[in-house]
């Protein structure tokens, strides 16, 4: 695999560069707007300064686009929800005390008054852009749209526009990079990630490059390989168990997402959550399984919620759940069983929780494994978490340190993994 770093770019001094980033972080949400302290957590904005602090080495001119959640309301209409409860510029308030700089915040991420702040920059400013996905064309991967963006690294010091066709002629086209170091965003077919590297040299950020070097340990990895999935939806998980399966030794399975192979195998799984989608597919992996490859080993006593609420739990072996209960992390033999499993590995892949770990009664099994998988990791073994939940999981344990690759992308490192198209790294990664 190769990769065009950044670093290895030529010439790059005083450029504009477009830098796509993910700064898509969680918000403590309200219908009157964000602050910067009602971010929750900035753990991507932190990963990201190695290539800010790389290009402003560089005394280039940065323009850095993000998208935050999902703002349109409406698939088929794409009316915005409440702009404010996704608007980016708390985060340019939160770079800049970090980076101790002025981040400048632009409210749009195309037109003509965002152009013109674009030539304004001098070298070693920032900019920020609003929201990408204000913009429909953005999730469309909509090549005007992709242009118009790259115009902003490829401005000229009067607006592009008003220039005539003949000195736009005569004029170097390129006058700027496009970045990507946004690989939690990759496997995403849009414009600020596929679209616009039609139009501007493109290259991947320090993140990114990491995350890729990181991940690809996994697919050639030093046996024992342990994987351990969790989270809910399988379909979301099946390609990587297919992928994994012959070359990890086993693949322990927990959360909601364990709930579809026990009513594959004909067990009561009561008012759990699961699917007839979903446990068909666990019965084509399971009969896979008795051909070869990795043991898929399930839980063998869980934790299930009583009472009003489903806040009383009871463990109970797997087998003897009624149809009353409701099936929320996994018991300690099960833990016990798969510490062990990870005790012995050499390369550990974690993504997804083992239960519903946001409750204080059912978070027992998913803070187990993150212990287990931070201890054995860092010199014993190499370790890799990814995954929203998964992370945050990790983060209680206070062990976060431990693990040697804390992946920015659950459904990108998922995807990459899997060994699914990425459109973000296409040009980039050969």
């Amino acid at each position: 695999m190769k990769i065009k770093s950044i670093r290895n770019a030529k010439n790059i001094k005083g450029k504009r560069v477009f830098l796509r980033a993910d700064f898509n972080v969680p918000f403590r949400m309200s219908d009157v707007g964000c602050r910067m302290s009602d971010i929750l957590d900035d753990y991507k904005i932190i990963s990201c300064l190695p290539t800010i602090r790389f290009l402003l080495r560089h005394k280039c001119k940065i323009i850095i686009a993000t998208h935050l959640g999902r703002p349109r309301a409406n698939t088929k209409t794409q009316k915005h929800k409440n702009t404010k409860t996704h608007s980016v510029k708390p985060i340019a308030v939160r770079l800049g005390k970090i980076l101790g700089k002025r981040i400048k915040f632009v409210p749009d991420c195309i037109g003509k008054k965002t152009e013109e702040e674009a030539g304004k920059l001098k070298e070693g400013e920032i900019m920020l852009l609003e929201n990408l996905r204000f913009h429909k064309e953005e999730e469309q991967n909509d090549k005007k749209f992709a242009k118009r963006l790259s115009r902003l690294a490829d401005i000229h010091p009067a607006p592009f526009g008003q220039l005539s066709n003949n000195i736009k002629n005569i004029l170097p086209k390129r006058r700027g990079v496009y970045v990507n170091n946004a690989f939690a965003a990759s496997h995403r077919k849009h414009a600020s990630l596929s679209a616009i590297k039609r139009y501007l040299p493109s290259y991947a950020g320090l993140l990114l490059q990491e995350e890729l070097e990181n991940l690809s340990k996994v697919l050639f990895p030093k046996k024992p390989l342990i994987v351990v999935i969790g989270g809910a939806k399988i379909n979301t998980k099946i390609k990587l168990i297919k992928k994994l399966r012959r070359k990890a030794s086993h693949i322990l399975i927990g959360g909601a997402l364990a709930n579809n192979f026990f009513a594959a195998h004909g067990m009561e799984i009561g008012k759990s959550a699961a699917d007839e989608k979903n446990v068909t597919l666990a019965k084509a992996l399971k009969n896979k399984n008795r051909g070869g490859g990795a043991n898929i080993i399930l839980p063998i006593d869980v934790v299930v919620g009583k009472g009003k609420g489903n806040k009383e739990p009871e463990v109970k072996n797997a087998y003897d759940v009624k149809k009353s209960e409701k099936i929320l992390d996994i018991g300690p033999k099960t833990i016990g069983l798969y510490s062990g499993f990870i005790k012995k590995a050499n390369t550990i892949v974690w993504n997804g929780p083992m239960g519903m770990f946001e409750q204080d009664n059912f978070k027992h099994g998913t803070l187990s494994i993150a212990r287990a998988v931070a201890s054995r990791s860092r010199g014993r073994a190499f370790g890799i978490v990814g995954g929203g939940e998964t992370v945050e999981a990790l983060r209680q344990t206070k062990m976060i340190d431990y693990v040697d690759w804390v992946s920015t992308g659950g459904g990108a490192m998922l995807a990459f993994l899997s060994g699914e198209k990425m459109p973000g790294l296409k040009g980039i990664v050969k």
